[in-house]
């Protein structure tokens, strides 16, 4: 069986190694939440799914306890989960890793890669129950649950297990090695190259992209050969334990111990992600989250090989634009989406303080905020699109925040609470953008204010704008940077900026895409190049250190000798 699940998506794997190379747009798996992409009945199937969990244990077939992890989940719109999970201590989840290990690795990358790509394909037909699940842990609004925390997730991850499976074919397994001598025959020797992934790996995961953000290690160490511990973020267990349920399915299938993936869940009060970062038998380590931990895993966790994706201070330049509406359109979109909740959502709009040229005349700075908040006004002024675009606040920090950038008296646009039809429970706020002056509110802008906060910022001139976008991302980090100029010499500047300070640039986004957008298999996410990651989602280096080549080599038979000569 297992070498069945290979054949059955070889041509999947093929394809998806071709685009990792041409960047093209591709994707496998269809991002319409509709019956029409995924089958009669599969939205309300899904949704059934869904609701047929609430309230009971989760159920994961033979999966080790060493005990029960009380309902932690509440959903951001306004209802408890009440789902019990298995727990799992550290010591017990590396064990238990450590001897589900050694069949793994002892798979061809070819049978691993099969086995990933068959968990996806189950993954994407479970789309819609994990679109529930991210909806109801994250605050996502359903459609973006669907597609960031489904088929965009499933993207990711197959982008990963092309990256993985092509990284282990680049050397024979065998090879025959002849070296000519000047008397007598060759020297010849048989040689094999085995890749051997490094060991356990941890898969630390965040509260507000759990799936998109944790495909990408998970895959990566699993085609590479290593056992993977699952530790979701508290609050968001439900889509991973969805996840680790799929994929020891398919495991036990493959005649694979499904101990091979675990989850681990924590006890409401408990930190087991040190301890599980940082266990001497843990070789990997994948992060999404703070600034703080992310820093932390950095500097303590070094027997492993340790990928972070951590905070930073998105920026916007704006110099000139020919399409001031579709500026002001983008951006506000960009700031409402997902309620700002998002590692890639723009935080420091920096704008020339006398005036910057547009096709509407020129636009001060002050001028600028308040045609921002107006953009804001129309895109939210409808509750039913407001909802479907903000989501729901994720968690009590975020909403502290709102107030607190509220309370710095600088507002040009207010936030406002908003009633969801669906759920008058929920947590829901318009973004709220603030007036700064670069140079003296620079303790302010240079904290990353996670959520609906954004900060119009007066500068100098454009050329002020580049050396802020400069020092911050260098000092700080960034994931997104942004530029909006007519002038070509302008967009170079803006280019030699952003490749000096280490960060992904955007030009003139005025259509439907967006800052915050990233797409598998095209767009890069992370750098390795500011402060913001460690790790780029995905590229070779993200896969490479994951496993190690190993060889063994004998003299060739003495008959094949005589044949080589």
């Amino acid at each position: 069986m297992s070498s069945t699940f290979h054949a059955r998506h070889a041509d999947l794997l093929e394809q998806a190694a071709a685009r990792t190379t041409d960047r093209g747009y591709w994707t496998p798996y269809p991002e319409i939440p509709s019956a029409s992409a995924y089958g009669a009945g599969a939205p309300e199937s899904g949704e059934a799914a869904f609701r047929a969990l609430l309230d009971r244990p989760f159920p994961i077939d033979g999966h080790p306890t060493t005990g029960t992890v009380p309902a932690t989940e509440v959903s951001p719109y306004g209802f408890p989960l009440g789902i019990s999970y298995p727990h799992l201590a550290p010591e017990a989840a590396v064990a238990t890793a450590r001897s589900a290990a050694p069949a793994w690795r002892s798979a061809s990358p070819d049978v691993r890669a099969g086995v990933a790509a068959e968990i996806l394909a189950r993954l994407n037909a479970a789309s819609f129950e994990i679109a529930h699940a991210v909806q109801h842990t994250t605050g996502q609004p359903f459609v973006m649950a669907f597609q960031a925390g489904g088929p965009h997730a499933q993207d990711r991850g197959l982008e990963a297990v092309a990256y993985a499976w092509e990284a282990q074919r680049r050397h024979p397994a065998t090879a025959r090695w002849s070296k000519p001598r000047r008397r007598g025959g060759p020297l010849v020797m048989d040689k094999t190259c085995t890749p051997v992934g490094r060991g356990v790996a941890v898969l630390v995961a965040c509260n507000t992209f759990p799936t998109w953000n944790g495909y990408p290690g998970f895959f990566a160490s699993l085609v590479t050969g290593n056992p993977v511990i699952v530790k979701p973020h508290r609050r968001a267990v439900l889509p991973l334990a969805i996840t680790v349920r799929i994929a020891r399915e398919v495991l036990a299938e493959a005649g694979f111990d499904p101990d091979v993936v675990l989850l681990a869940a924590s006890l409401p009060e408990e930190r087991t992600a040190p301890a599980l970062a940082t266990h001497p038998d843990v070789r990997i380590v994948d992060f999404t989250g703070s600034s703080e931990f992310g820093d932390w895993l950095e500097t303590n966790a070094r027997q492993a090989a340790v990928h972070t994706e951590k905070a930073g201070l998105n920026t916007v330049v704006v110099d000139s634009t020919d399409d001031y509406a579709g500026l002001l359109r983008n951006l506000a979109f960009s700031l409402s989406l997902y309620s700002g909740q998002m590692c890639t959502t723009p935080q420091n709009i920096l704008v020339p303080r006398d005036g910057f040229p547009t096709d509407q005349g020129p636009r001060t700075a002050d001028e600028f905020a308040a045609d921002l908040g107006s953009a804001l006004d129309d895109l939210l002024g409808d509750t039913a699109r407001a909802t479907a675009t903000l989501g729901a606040i994720v968690n009590d920090s975020v909403l502290a925040g709102l107030e607190e950038a509220a309370a710095l008296g600088r507002t040009a646009h207010p936030t406002r609470a908003v009633t969801h039809p669906g759920h008058p429970d929920a947590v829901v706020r318009t973004p709220l953008v603030a007036r700064l002056d670069a140079e003296a509110d620079e303790k302010t802008y240079t904290s990353e204010w996670f959520g609906p906060v954004s900060f119009v910022i007066a500068t100098d001139d454009t050329a002020h704008s580049l050396r802020v976008l400069h020092d911050t991302v260098r000092s700080h980090g960034a994931l997104t940077a942004c530029v909006y100029a007519t002038g070509e010499d302008v967009l170079t500047a803006a280019r030699a900026t952003a490749l000096e300070a280490g960060v992904h640039l955007s030009e003139n986004l005025t259509g439907e895409v967006f800052p915050n957008q990233s797409a598998a298999f095209s767009d890069f996410h992370g750098t390795s190049a500011n402060p913001a990651a460690n790790a780029t989602l995905t590229d070779p280096a993200f896969v490479t250190g994951r496993f190690a080549v190993l060889q063994s080599r004998r003299h060739a038979p003495a008959q094949e000798h005589a044949d080589v000569r």
